[in-house]
């Protein structure tokens, strides 16, 4: 490399470097700071999404694992299939999911279910599913292996998106007749499933174009990586693979619920307030859901408290 490309390289790292600090700060601009404050008694009032706040993690896992299981058993009782988007994250209500439906005999023989996203290499393709971070391998080992064999979700019910076929994982959707409830959680930066904020300096979607977006590969935001890897790979970002491919926003609005969890405790405090009471806004995608029929978010106490600045450990 001559020293002219080389000083070209190292202003355009330079220009790169000073962009995602402007678009960093121009995020943290759009949060309406009086948001902050709303104390955690006051936020079913204020808010504009239905709102339920359960006493502590334990009792919001529990929550989640039997609305599931009370949405299967109920569909069966009046011999209907379940069509469900699920997560992996939350993820502690699955070995409580699978031990109410073994107890209780609860069958998933006419359950179809659609993960959110999956993690991808550099190159765009899949992680494999004995992978160490594979949310299919992890869904799998957590709660459909758990599940007794008589009462087991055949194989070929499990959908996850996938990256050399975009448009299956939706079609598929439509086949079965749409999707009964969408469960989930809230990122950092208020992506759902990994449908993160586009931050670009050379376009700006609208909201309308973003409630619209369909399955796809994204590469991972660099504040997600950090998040993730100080939950998943013990402070190494290296090992958090770069891209994932994820279900659109159209396919989660299009489900006839939505429920999402909130747990994260002290990291999660802010992106709530913004979801229960921000303004509609591409910068944090959850606000985009505010508008559907029928949308709530549960949370717990902790995490339902106002974020007050403090000194970290």
């Amino acid at each position: 490399m001559n020293s002219e490309q080389s000083t070209v390289n190292s202003e355009q790292l330079k220009m790169n470097s000073e962009q995602s600090t402007v678009n960093s700060m121009r995020i943290l601009l759009t949060v309406d700071c009086s948001l902050l404050t709303v104390p955690a008694s006051e936020l079913a009032r204020a808010s504009k999404v239905r709102v339920e706040i359960v006493s502590d993690l334990p009792a919001l896992f529990q929550h989640f694992a039997r609305s599931i299981a009370d949405e299967i058993d109920a569909n069966n009782a009046a011999s209907k299939p379940t069509r469900l988007i699920l997560p992996v994250g939350p993820v502690d209500q699955y070995p409580i999911l699978a031990h109410l439906c073994n107890a209780e005999r609860i069958s998933w023989r006419d359950v179809f279910t659609f993960n959110m996203d999956e993690y991808c290499d550099w190159q765009g393709r899949a992680v494999s599913r004995d992978h160490p971070l594979s949310f299919e391998g992890f869904i799998r080992r957590a709660l459909f292996d758990q599940l007794d064999p008589d009462l087991r979700i055949p194989d070929a019910h499990i959908h996850f998106p996938d990256p050399l076929n975009l448009d299956r994982i939706s079609a598929r959707i439509a086949e079965l007749g749409g999707i009964d409830t969408c469960y989930g959680g809230v990122g950092y930066h208020g992506h759902v499933a990994f449908n993160e904020p586009p931050i670009s300096r050379w376009f700006k979607l609208t909201p309308e174009e973003f409630r619209n977006s369909l399955t796809r590969l994204v590469q991972l935001e660099p504040e997600t990586i950090v998040m993730n890897s100080a939950r998943a790979t013990g402070g190494n970002p290296a090992a958090i693979p770069p891209m994932a491919v994820t279900l659109g926003m159209r396919d989660i609005l299009a489900s006839r619920r939505i429920r999402l969890y909130c747990q994260g405790g002290t990291w999660q405090r802010t992106v709530l307030r913004i979801a229960l009471m921000g303004d509609e806004d591409v910068d944090y995608p959850v606000t985009l859901l505010q508008g559907h029929p029928d949308y709530a978010i549960i949370t717990d106490q902790n995490t339902a408290q106002a974020p007050i600045p403090g000194t970290a450990a």
